[in-house]
């Protein structure tokens, strides 16, 4: 098993759980790059696969970020992305290996084009939020590129599709980092300076879903060994929580003492986008999700034992 990503949040959580991997990063083999396929193939071939260590590839390398990275850097990341994407369907067709891809539930249309909870069959019934449509739409192609190659050249080629994921080996950049290292990161260094307050984006009213990385990771291997049909699959914990009171959380478990104050005149990105894990549930997965107070108590723990030596800070 080939693992694209693997020293990023999600990936390194696979390369944990599966003994038998190979993980791969951007030091490996720059997967914007069409000789990326020469590289991967490679990796995909005997000795490196054996009857032990089957000819699985798991995409989970790509180029992400939170609102303002989406919005500022939007030609970039639909660029990168396809690249990255074309490059490695193009290898596990080669090689003849099963793939399996991360997509992202932000590539849902937006609300007014859909019903909630968010199902798998409604993933083009219209255009992505327009915070993160660069990326948003290149993770859709995902799922056009595995119909296409498994219609003309039979591929098992399969996409999964979790929510908004949260971990230690998360990255903490401000700049390009997700909502809850963000917070992480903000609320500590606030506390080491004594800052009386940290300001946040927006009024905090949003809704968000919130899936410890290793839950994905284990959700993942479940598929990669028991689905090979063509439709995506819905994968992370259908469970919402504002940003108000994520922020309130994040802030104590820090242990901050400061205020939160709120600008209502910066973006917030979508309101809601609530999943459906009903088919995951229907194709036989019967695991649990580690509850977001423990998932995020384990993750603060390892930034703080870490700190400043942690991605996206040193």
């Amino acid at each position: 098993m080939i693992i694209t990503g693997a020293t990023g949040l999600l990936g390194s959580e696979i390369a944990r759980l599966s003994p038998c991997s190979k993980g791969l990063s951007s030091g490996d083999a720059d997967l914007t790059d069409p000789n990326a396929v020469e590289v991967l193939v490679s990796h995909l071939q005997p000795p490196l696969v054996t009857t032990d260590c089957p000819p699985v590839l798991i995409h989970c390398a790509a180029r992400v970020g939170g609102v303002k990275a989406n919005t500022d850097r939007v030609a970039e990341f639909y660029d990168d992305n396809e690249r990255m994407n074309a490059n490695v369907m193009e290898s596990a067709r080669v090689s003849g290996c099963k793939l399996v891809s991360v997509m992202s539930s932000c590539i849902y249309p937006d609300a007014g084009h859909v019903t909630y909870p968010l199902t798998e069959d409604q993933l083009h019934a219209g255009p992505p939020h327009p915070s993160n449509f660069g990326y948003a739409y290149s993770k859709r192609m995902l799922d056009v590129r595995a119909r296409a190659y498994r219609q003309q050249w039979g591929c098992n080629f399969v996409n999964v599709i979790p929510n908004n994921l949260y971990g230690p080996n998360d990255n903490y950049d401000l700049e390009g980092g997700h909502v809850i290292p963000a917070l992480i990161r903000r609320f500590h260094v606030a506390k080491l300076s004594g800052a009386p307050n940290v300001t946040l984006w927006g009024s905090g009213r949003p809704l968000r879903e919130f899936t410890f990385a290793r839950d994905a990771a284990r959700i993942i291997l479940w598929v990669a060994a028991n689905y090979n049909e063509p439709g995506p699959i819905n994968i992370g914990n259908p469970e919402e929580i504002s940003i108000h009171d994520l922020a309130e959380m994040i802030r104590d478990l820090v242990g901050y003492k400061g205020e939160i104050e709120w600008d209502l005149n910066m973006p917030e990105g979508q309101y809601r986008k609530p999943t459906s894990n009903q088919r995951l549930r229907e194709l036989g997965w019967e695991g649990v999700y580690t509850p977001l107070h423990e998932g995020l108590r384990e993750t603060v723990k390892s930034f703080v034992s870490g700190y400043p030596n942690v991605r996206g800070v040193s």
